[in-house]
């Protein structure tokens, strides 16, 4: 590009996108579409106690600092005006709970990321006071079943847990946020004027928001006892919330003045920049709902899980096989909320990152990739990485990783490549639930994320799923879809989101390789794998005893116990 052209894009518009293992700022053209320029910051994760999983939210709040500083040096280095930056959006890791006092700007606690297991037992407790014990008693007014995984429960346990967060509430110092919240907030002036919101799809990912009404429930802030005065503002997806401001500590202010315009959840951002949406959707069958497989990136070696969501227009669907519902955009002040079904599998590309840091078979992911295409099978052997028990369809906390159907002949190879195809079961299994709920079967599956430029699991997902999985050539989905919801925002306006106006996208095709009797003899065999792994964790069981040099190992059915002599 010359530098001519470069001074002369037009309008653009950056995207801060937030995840578990890292966070980026990307710039895309609002025209094109095209990324311009990016950077990237990885994030730590804390593991203080088995199944406890945190993160430092002032990291996560220097790492945007950073990206933003370090994406605009780049623009500068390619003759690129970022005065014509209009807008940025915001996507986010869901779920991740933040309590921070609002005098000070300092968080009173690390942020309780969504994978943290920790608040079983205020699950257990809740339960108890449900009638019949039902996990899906707020199903028709939140869309989620009663789970560690979601915001309602890990605020509880700050409540009751927490000494300087309780005192905080009492002298209502306290502010609670996910982290798209805990980032705007600090963004837009923090202690000093900043904007404390949330957007509908994030809002709905707590338990404690009506996703019909489009509020926070009384009733379930009462249930769970969290006073609502702690709880952000919910806005629309696609508005301006506020502009940003200079950072005093580290005299960040190369956007200073640009709105933040545009909020959505990571999964509900690829929806959006996978530009998955209609005028008119509701009124479609389901045959004519438009399916996406969303896997969240791996970020050079990092990963999390995987999600696949289904649009269903501007009408609400109730899963009877496992799923959940939620919001998926809501793009304008005075524009409806549309809504999605959605299956949610905690571990899949972090399965990557557990064989390369706990057993240390591969140094990086794309080693892991080759273990696995130099032997093509698992050899009989199966991975149910239920590290944060199980999602969807199970949702069955107690369940625990197990490798299975061992030999002597199992090697590392065997193994890397039962853990690609554990992502591509588990996949297999919502989207069967899907199916179930929509009763017309998918022909194909479009694919995103980082994790999907392994050739190796897009392959085997074809195989396992026995239909074409496609995946676009524009890898950046998330962020893409943050931006366009910040550029299309009333007082912005400088992306259209007419489907006549949206850039088509070029893709890649995988097609089934494998005779569909096999698929489904393996998958019938992972099937009896993850029977196999539920039932190990309760929130009373006792601490586990390492085993000595003496311990014998016993091995029944596919378990392997340990007792002592």
């Amino acid at each position: 590009m010359a530098a001519s052209e470069r001074t002369a894009l037009g309008p653009l518009v950056g995207a801060i996108d937030q995840g578990t293992s890292s966070t980026r700022f990307l710039v895309f053209n609002a025209k094109t579409a095209e990324l311009l320029s990016h950077h990237q910051v990885e994030i730590k994760q804390e593991f203080p106690r088995e199944g406890w999983v945190e993160q430092d939210p002032k990291e996560i709040l220097n790492s945007v600092y950073e990206c933003v500083e370090k994406t605009c040096e780049k623009m500068k280095q390619l003759n690129i005006n970022i005065g014509n930056i209009r807008a940025i959006g915001v996507t986010n890791q869901r779920e991740t709970t933040v309590v921070w006092d609002k005098t000070t700007g300092e968080p009173l606690y690390n942020a309780i990321v969504w994978l943290d297991l920790r608040t079983q037992s205020t699950v257990e407790r809740l339960l108890k006071r449900i009638p019949g014990k039902n996990k899906t008693f707020s199903k028709f007014k939140t869309g989620l079943p009663l789970s560690t995984y979601f915001s309602a429960v890990k605020l509880r346990w700050l409540l009751d847990n927490v000494e300087e967060i309780r005192k905080a509430v009492e002298d209502r110092r306290a502010m609670f946020g996910t982290i798209d919240s805990w980032l705007i907030w600090s963004l837009t002036g923090g202690k000093n004027g900043g904007i404390h919101c949330t957007d509908v799809t994030n809002a709905s990912r707590t338990m404690l928001f009506n996703i019909h009404s489009l509020e926070w429930d009384p009733e379930l802030c009462k249930f769970f006892d969290i006073p609502m005065e702690i709880l952000p503002n919910v806005r629309s997806s696609s508005e301006v919330y506020g502009l940003m401001k200079i950072c005093p500590s580290r005299k960040s202010g190369a956007l200073t003045g640009v709105p933040i315009s545009g909020c959505l959840g990571d999964q509900s951002a690829a929806l959006v920049g996978q530009m998955c949406f209609r005028d008119g959707q509701a009124k479609n069958t389901l045959s004519q709902y438009w399916f996406k497989i969303l896997i969240l990136r791996v970020l050079k070696r990092y990963g999390t899980g995987c999600f696949l969501l289904c649009n269903t227009g501007q009408k609400s669907v109730f899963s009877e096989h496992g799923l959940i519902t939620t919001i998926a955009y809501k793009m304008g002040r005075d524009k409806p909320a549309f809504y999605a079904l959605e299956g949610s599998v905690a571990i899949a590309g972090a399965v990557v990152r557990w064989l390369r840091d706990n057993l240390g078979i591969a140094k990086t992911s794309q080693e892991v990739e080759k273990l696995a295409a130099d032997v093509g099978t698992s050899y009989g052997c199966y991975f149910v990485p239920a590290f944060s028990g199980l999602y969807a369809p199970y949702w069955e906390p107690s369940a625990r990783g197990i490798i299975c159907g061992l030999t002597q002949f199992t090697n590392k190879s065997h193994i890397a490549f039962a853990a690609l195809e554990a992502v591509c079961f588990q996949t297999r299994e919502i989207l069967d639930a899907m199916n179930k709920d929509c009763g017309i079967p998918l022909s194909q599956l479009q694919v995103d994320g980082g994790m999907t430029n392994n050739k190796i699991l897009m392959q085997l997902q074809s195989d396992i799923l026995c239909i074409p999985v496609v995946k676009p050539s524009m890898p950046e989905t998330t962020a893409l879809g943050a931006a366009m919801a910040a550029g299309a925002a009333e007082g912005v306006g400088v992306w259209s989101l007419n489907p006549g106006d949206l850039t088509a996208v070029t893709c890649e095709r995988f097609e089934p390789q494998i005779n569909p009797e096999e698929s489904e003899y393996r998958y019938a065999r992972w099937k009896k794998a993850v029977m196999k792994s539920m039932g190990w964790e309760t929130s009373d069981s006792p601490n586990v005893k390492h085993c000595n040099s003496n311990a014998v190992i016993r091995v029944v059915g596919w378990r392997i116990e340990f007792r002592e002599d």
